[in-house]
């Protein structure tokens, strides 16, 4: 029978006891994996968890994906409280050293933590979404074009305007997140260079929070709102949903991120004025590792998703942005720019 464990929180108690149960004869670091006639997978989730209707939960698509379609068996782990969630390593240790294989940080803050227990599990593949920086034999980063997305929600935000003033909200200033704004200024001035992008983030480094507390995207939309902005653009995670609750009260535009948010049932009272979203096809890259591993060819290294493949995109689901077909002939006509390499989007601002 298949099944879903979640794990709150890992502390120094859990490590202890996996530590115990290794040298009272369990697997070692070395031999730990999935046995192959009862695979397991396992997602330790970023800043905000399962339920912020965005990143976390494009992710959880995917592991129920494979839990349907592959018979894997799932762990989902949540973060931990504490300034950057201190209990990372503890967290990935357990889900490998418990048979996960394989086992999926969410977000680029877990390169770390990757980079530190994936040597200790050669036998066992990570995944580690949105990030590079580290890799090894057993580690397949899965990253996505993020520029090329919002480059689509620039042209999309600069033909909806109606008062030449769109926002931006990023919810970390990070280099990932300035790739979001980045491609969705260029792609405003572009289209129409008399628009102005406001921007504003809402933490810095190390103060991860503007990706979980939606108080602060509310509050950041309400000050672009104020200042003349009618359509608003949120990378912010969990926090975006304030975002969108304040946009969607005055009557004006937001654009999602990572799912489709249109359909989010979290969302769904405020689904008219969601736009559009820029979709990160963080379900399938998920699924597909998972998949590989099962098949007994596990990814490893750069899979990167971009415009080109669907990996990135802009979601179609409200019909009131596709009956705006001069809306949709100029993302479409950007689109096929980017992907003939006639337009090259800016990954910094």
């Amino acid at each position: 029978m298949r099944r879903i464990t979640r794990i709150a929180t890992v502390g120094v108690a859990s490590a202890a006891l996996a530590l115990g149960a290794t040298a009272c004869g369990g697997k070692s670091s070395s031999d730990a994996g999935s046995d192959k006639d009862n695979p397991k997978a396992a997602i330790a989730y970023d800043i905000g968890g399962r339920g912020d209707q965005s990143f976390n939960d494009a992710a959880y698509a995917g592991l129920e994906k494979a839990k349907a379609d592959l018979g894997v068996q799932t762990s989902e782990a949540e973060p931990s409280e504490g300034e950057g969630d201190p209990d990372k390593v503890q967290r990935l240790t357990q889900l490998a050293r418990a048979g996960n294989n394989p086992v999926i940080g969410v977000g680029f803050a877990y390169a770390p933590a990757i980079a530190e227990v994936a040597p200790k599990f050669p036998k066992t593949t990570f995944g580690l979404i949105d990030d590079t920086s580290k890799t090894g034999k057993n580690i397949a980063n899965l990253v996505f074009n993020e520029e090329q997305g919002s480059y689509l929600a620039g042209v999309a935000a600069a033909k909806v305007t109606k008062t030449k003033t769109v926002g931006f909200i990023g919810g970390v200033e990070t280099p990932l997140i300035k790739k979001f704004e980045a491609g969705f200024a260029q792609g405003v001035k572009d289209t129409n260079k008399d628009v102005n992008v406001k921007v504003q983030y809402l933490t810095q480094p190390p103060d991860f929070g503007g990706f979980s507390k939606p108080d602060l995207g509310k509050a950041a939309a309400e000050g672009q709102l104020d200042a003349g902005a009618d359509v608003i653009y949120s990378a912010a995670g969990l926090a975006g949903s304030g975002a969108i609750e304040a946009t969607s009260k005055a009557k004006k535009w937001s654009i999602g991120v990572d799912s489709d948010q249109y359909n989010q049932q979290g969302l769904a009272a405020y689904r008219d004025y969601i736009l559009t979203s820029v979709t990160k096809d963080i379900p399938d890259s998920v699924f597909n590792l998972i998949k590989s591993v099962k098949d007994g060819k596990p990814q490893s290294g750069e899979i990167r998703y971009g415009l080109d493949k669907d990996g990135v995109g802009l979601a179609d689901s409200n019909p009131a942005y596709t009956k705006m077909t001069d809306v949709t002939a100029a993302v479409a006509k950007a689109k096929a720019d980017i992907i003939a390499g006639k337009i090259t989007v800016k990954t910094a601002p």
